[in-house]
């Protein structure tokens, strides 16, 4: 049982909860609690390791169990310990270190969101998880967008990064893989063509810009096409979680029906 602060492991759980250039510096970032290590072992995301406290419930037991049966380098530690490394406040008794590792992106992908300057956490993972439960393909992070591997954006996510192409790209990037797939890249903007009234079918990316700035200039300049989320009540808009979420189901909606 690991019993000292100053071991190595939990060491690197610190320096994982901060900054994302320590993150991209040890190739790992960090999943809390029992759905994000099930998501993350279901998927067979590389583990690093993992460690459980006494306070695991019996569902956390069993994945520990398993891992170890797949040789998973799984630890307990005492629940002081856990508690002062937990991002929650209330922790489940077990995290993982995950290797730092991307799924790639289709060859002609179809559905592309593209989250500009997104910077809070609890909306990026929205976005994420609306991502997964929508089917789209890639998700492509530009410059100045939060660093969808942060703890607070993984708990978010809900297991979204298990299942997404996640990369973060330069707008030069991000503008060849959309020409390359041949889509159309439509703007979320308040000035826009209603959603409902626009067709969606066609392969696409999206891009969500955050509530408070907008979107970036390069955004406006690889988008084809602005489009928005109707709206007859008094609130003047929606937050970014809630508008993209509300345009990706849509774009589902319209395929489902041209089916």
């Amino acid at each position: 049982m690991i019993t000292s602060s100053q071991n190595p492991k939990l060491k690197l759980i610190r320096a994982l909860q901060g900054r994302a250039k320590e993150r991209r510096d040890a190739g790992a970032f960090l999943a809390e609690g029992i759905r994000l290590v099930e998501e993350a072992a279901n998927s067979s995301w590389p583990m690093r390791f993992v460690l459980f406290d006494e306070t695991l419930n019996e569902r956390g037991m069993l994945q520990v169990e398993s891992l170890r049966s797949r040789d998973v380098d799984v630890e307990e530690v005492s629940t002081s310990l856990m508690n002062s490394l937990s991002g929650t406040e209330s922790p489940q008794g077990i995290l993982a270190v995950l290797n730092e590792f991307q799924l790639p992106i289709p060859d002609f992908p179809d559905f592309i969101l593209i989250p500009d300057q997104i910077r809070d956490p609890g909306n990026l993972g929205t976005l994420l998880r609306t991502a997964a439960a929508a089917s789209v393909q890639a998700v492509l992070l530009p410059p100045e967008t939060a660093d969808a591997f942060s703890p607070k954006v993984l708990r978010s996510g809900m297991g979204a990064h298990f299942r997404l192409p996640i990369h973060s790209l330069t707008w030069d990037e991000i503008k060849r893989v959309c020409e390359s797939a041949n889509q159309r890249v439509y703007l979320a903007d308040m000035d826009g063509q209603s959603c409902w009234e626009t067709d969606l079918c066609q392969p696409l990316a999206l891009i969500i810009g955050s509530e408070a700035e907008g979107a970036s200039e390069f955004a406006k300049q690889l988008a084809n096409q602005k489009v928005c989320v109707p709206m007859s009540g008094m609130i003047e808009s929606l937050n970014a979680g809630v508008a993209g979420s509300v345009l990706m189901l849509e774009v589902v909606r319209q395929r489902w029906e041209n089916i």
